[in-house]
C-alpha cells in the first residue's frame, strides 16, 4: 500500500500550528481567563478583640461669655485684646458716661425736693389729726356741730392722701436715682470669669446698640472636642469611657481623655452620633478653638470568638458571607459578623470555626469553580 507523499512545507506548517496551539493553551491556562486566581489566604482564630470607635472633631469651649453694654452709648476705652487672659471681675472696658452724671445729679435734686415735700405733707397730716382729736372732744361735749366734725375729717382724709402721695414720689425718686447709679455701673465692661479673650469686635469711639456684643471671653478649663462618630458600630458608646486625642497641630502626641457626653440627638443626614470629649488634664498648650483634632474611644473589650479579617468579608445575594477552602475545592459560606475593631479584624457569631482557612484578597471575583492560587501578596497590577 503506497502512502501519499507529504511535502515537507506541509509537515513545517502543521508543526508550526501544533506548537501555537499547544502555547496557547499554556498561557489560557497559566494567565489567562481559565488560569488560577491568585489570592490571599488566612486562618480563623478564636480570640478577644477591644472594639474602638474613631472619628474627627473640633475644638470647641463649653462656656462662651459675651460681654457688651446694657444701653446704647459709645466706648470711652478698651483696656484688653484678643489672645489676653483675664481674671473675673476685671475692668475690660468702659462706655462713654456722656449726660449721666448731670442726670443723677438732677436725680439727687428731685430727691431732695421730694423728701421736703414729704416732710410737709406728714406736718399737715399731724396737724389735721391733733385737729380732728379735738373736735371729736369738743363735739361729745356738744361744743361743735356735726357739719363741722365732719369737715374736719375730710381734712384728715386729704391729709393722709397728700402724705401717702408724697412718700410715693419720694420712692419714685429714689428708684430712678438708684437705677441710674446701676446704669453707670454697667458702663464698665467686668470679665465675669477667669479665662481668654477671643473676640473683640469694636474699638475706641465706636457706638454701640444694647445687647451688641464687645468682647467674647471662653473658659479656659472648659474646652472640649465635639466629635462625630458614625452610627454603625457606635453601640456601647457611654460617658465615662476613655479617648485617645490626637490635635491636629501636635502631630501624633496622643492626650488622654475621656467621654463626657453623647448627644441624645443625632445627626440624620449624615448618620453620625455626637458625643463631647474632655481631657484628662488640662494640655500644656491650649489649642486654636475650631482645630481639628483625631478622637479614638475604647468601648470596653469583648470575649473570645472566631475572628476573621474585615477584608475578607465579601456580600453575596443571601447576605455577608466569606470564601472558605475546603477539601474539595473553594465554597462561599454566609456568616453572622459581630463587632470589629480598628485593627481590621471583625467577630462572626456563626459560618466559621477557628481553623478554617478562609480568601482575604483575591485578584478577580471568585467562583464555586474557580481554581487557587496561593500566593503571599497579590500585585497590584492583578487586582
Amino acid at each position: 500500500m503506497n502512502f501519499p507523499r507529504i511535502a515537507p512545507r506541509a509537515v513545517v506548517l502543521v508543526a508550526a500550528l501544533l506548537t501555537l496551539l499547544v502555547l496557547f493553551g499554556y498561557v489560557a491556562l497559566r494567565s489567562g481567563p481559565l488560569a488560577p486566581v491568585p489570592v490571599t489566604i488566612t486562618t480563623v482564630e478564636s480570640r478577644a478583640i477591644t472594639p474602638a470607635l474613631f472619628g474627627v472633631g473640633t475644638v470647641e469651649a463649653r462656656r462662651v461669655h459675651r460681654i457688651g453694654p446694657t444701653a446704647p452709648g459709645r466706648i470711652a476705652e478698651l483696656a484688653v485684646d484678643v489672645g489676653e487672659r483675664v481674671r473675673a471681675g476685671q475692668t475690660l472696658g468702659a462706655m462713654d458716661a456722656v449726660d449721666l452724671e448731670a442726670r443723677i445729679a438732677a436725680q439727687d435734686a428731685a430727691l431732695l425736693r421730694a423728701a421736703a415735700i414729704e416732710r410737709e405733707a406728714v406736718a399737715r397730716h399731724d396737724y389735721a389729726r391733733s385737729q380732728l382729736q379735738r373736735y371729736e372732744r369738743l363735739f361729745v361735749q356738744r361744743s361743735v356741730s356735726e357739719e363741722v366734725l365732719t369737715a374736719k375729717r375730710q381734712e384728715m382724709a386729704i391729709a393722709d392722701a397728700a402724705r401717702a402721695a408724697a412718700r410715693g414720689e419720694v420712692a419714685r425718686v429714689r428708684a430712678d436715682g438708684e437705677a441710674l447709679r446701676a446704669q453707670r455701673a454697667n458702663l464698665r465692661l467686668l470679665s465675669p470669669v477667669d479665662g481668654l479673650v477671643v473676640v473683640r469686635s469694636a474699638d475706641s469711639g465706636t457706638t454701640l446698640v444694647a445687647g451688641q456684643v464687645v468682647f467674647e471671653i471662653i473658659d479656659t478649663a472648659s474646652v472640649w472636642i465635639d466629635v462625630r462618630f458614625d452610627q454603625s458600630g457606635a453601640a456601647g458608646l457611654a460617658p465615662g469611657l476613655p479617648a485617645r486625642i490626637v490635635l491636629r497641630s501636635s502631630g501624633a502626641d496622643r492626650i488622654a481623655g475621656r467621654v463626657l457626653r453623647v448627644e441624645p440627638v443625632a445627626d440624620a443626614v449624615t448618620e453620625e452620633l455626637l458625643a463631647k470629649i474632655v481631657f484628662d488634664a488640662p494640655p500644656p498648650r491650649l489649642p486654636a478653638l475650631g482645630e481639628l483634632a483625631e478622637v479614638t474611644v475604647e468601648l470596653g473589650p469583648l470575649p473570645e470568638a472566631p475572628v476573621v479579617p474585615n477584608a475578607a468579608l465579601r456580600r453575596g445575594a443571601d447576605g455577608p458571607g466569606v470564601w472558605r477552602l475546603g477539601e474539595t475545592g473553594v465554597e462561599f459560606v454566609r456568616v453572622t459578623p459581630g463587632r470589629g475593631d480598628l485593627d481590621g479584624l471583625l467577630q462572626v457569631e456563626s459560618g466559621v470555626q477557628p481553623g478554617d482557612r478562609i480568601v482575604v484578597h483575591s485578584a478577580r471575583a471568585l467562583g464555586a469553580r474557580s481554581r487557587l492560587r496561593v500566593v503571599d501578596e497579590i500585585a497590584r497590577s492583578a487586582r
